[in-house]
């Protein structure tokens, strides 16, 4: 196993002014690396296309081309190095704002028929009506996704009054929900100044050069946080290699998407699938029409994708979300079936398969879906709840005290409300008193608990009769 980069490392590097003979191996780690005593062939081992360019860099010789090539070479593997240390999943962290859901101008109608847009499917579909919802009114879900608690439609006063807190995730941009941790290695304060100003680049020269180009683009997007910055070098670059790159316009239009210009991204990503058919423009046009609230062509671009990628597990995975989005369980069922079939790890499938037996009356179905995540490793307070109720419901009490007790041992802020709330649910059962101080402390964790404050009146209801 490799051993991971360190940032000191990599801030300690210094060019040693060797002239007049050929760079060894040795000598070219001694000045990358020179407190860091990794392998050269370890470092590049990261990414397959720094193997050459070490290579020509210890072979060459240091001429003043040579030179300036052996820095470019450098410079472009510590561009990689630092990405590599904050590239996340960014589409997997996409979250609609209230000013992206009230203030949208990409709307077409704003009376979509029924079943034919996410931001009516909650009240359109009678099947749901046993299943509980989130404080936002949201159905819930298997796992919490981004946007999952966060309410659709509404009027701007609505949106306003729910509390953007980690209990209903509503942010007031989008932008901000899903950048949240991308850019934070540029707030940090470094001894020598930034690695790279960018306000100084010539973003039109690097457009030219296609190696350092992308490894630029990707510093800019993950590690500064720079979107427009990020955007004018995929400008750049599409107009450099004549519009005949793909990969190009795939990025265009990510940036497009981030800052919020969808129907721009709609044609970028169009244009790439037109060049070549790729999994993540794909995935990013489905996105594209989830956002612009139509899911029926979003379904059909993912079956388009099917027909390229039959195996691929994120596009069922997307149809299964906006089936479950538009209420449509029993499709959503099938594809996560499906899902698991292809990969039975995939944890999201497994707990929406869990959850929906749950709700269907059967706890001792659920109960083995939930077990297999516990024995996949996921260990926290949300999943020792869910095996709690379902022992509960499927009458194994002999396990439902000690898992309601992990789950509060685990449990934090955001999530203890709710497991006290199904404690009292269970100690209705037996001590009505016990129930009502259960619920007192539900409320203490979280004052605006809404199914606690229900539970809380009906007992002061019944209390009052005796």
């Amino acid at each position: 196993m490799t051993e991971p980069l360190r940032a000191q490392s990599l801030t300690t590097w210094r060019f040693l002014p060797v002239s007049g003979r050929r760079l060894d191996v040795p000598t070219f780690r001694s000045i990358l690396f020179p407190a860091s005593g990794l392998d050269t062939m370890q470092v590049m081992s990261y990414e397959p296309i720094y193997e050459p360019i070490a290579q020509g860099a210890a072979t060459m010789e240091y001429s003043e081309q040579g030179m300036f090539d052996t820095w470019l070479a450098v410079w472009t593997l510590k561009l990689r190095s630092l990405t590599c240390q904050l590239t996340v999943d960014d589409l997997e962290a996409e979250e609609e704002g209230i000013a992206d859901n009230v203030l949208d101008t990409n709307t077409i109608a704003t009376a979509a028929r029924p079943g034919t847009s996410l931001k009516t499917a909650q009240v359109t579909a009678p099947i749901l009506t046993s299943r509980p919802r989130t404080e936002s009114g949201r159905p819930v879900s298997g796992v919490v996704r981004p946007g999952t608690l966060a309410s659709r439609g509404g009027t701007l006063e609505q949106s306003l009054k729910t509390p953007r807190t980690a209990k209903s995730a509503r942010p007031l941009t989008s932008q901000a929900a899903r950048t949240i941790r991308l850019g934070t290695a540029s707030m940090l304060s470094q001894p020598d100044g930034p690695f790279i100003q960018v306000s100084r680049l010539n973003l039109a020269k690097y457009a030219r050069d296609k190696t350092v180009a992308k490894y630029l683009f990707q510093y800019l997007y993950y590690h500064e946080n720079d979107v427009a910055s990020a955007m004018d070098l995929a400008v750049e670059s599409t107009k450099a290699c004549e519009f005949r790159d793909w990969w190009w316009k795939v990025q265009l239009g990510k940036c497009y998407f981030s800052l919020g210009l969808i129907r721009e991204a709609q044609q970028q990503f169009n244009s790439a699938l037109n060049q070549f058919t790729d999994i993540e423009a794909f995935i990013r046009m489905i996105r594209v029409y989830v956002r612009l609230d139509q899911p029926i062509r979003a379904l059909d671009i993912a079956r388009n994708a099917l027909e390229c990628f039959p195996h691929e597990v994120t596009i069922m995975t997307e149809m299964a979300r906006i089936f479950e989005g538009l209420n449509n369980m029993p499709m959503s069922v099938k594809y996560y079936k499906q899902i698991l079939k292809k990969d039975a790890t995939c944890m999201e499938a497994i707990a929406c398969i869990g959850v929906n037996h749950f709700y269907n009356d059967q706890p001792e179905v659920a109960l083995l879906f939930y077990r297999r995540l516990l024995q996949m490793g996921l260990y926290n307070a949300e999943l020792f709840n869910n095996l709690a109720l379902c022992c509960f419901y499927s009458q194994q009490y002999d396990m439902v005290v000690t898992c309601f007790e992990r789950a509060l041992s685990m449990a934090l802020d955001d999530n203890a409300a709710d497991v006290w709330y199904n404690i009292s649910h269970v100690a209705i059962a037996g001590d009505l008193q016990e129930s009502y101080n259960i619920v007192r402390k539900s409320l203490d964790i979280h004052p605006g608990h809404s199914y606690s404050w229900d539970i809380l009146k009906k007992l002061e209801q019944y209390f009052s009769y005796l």
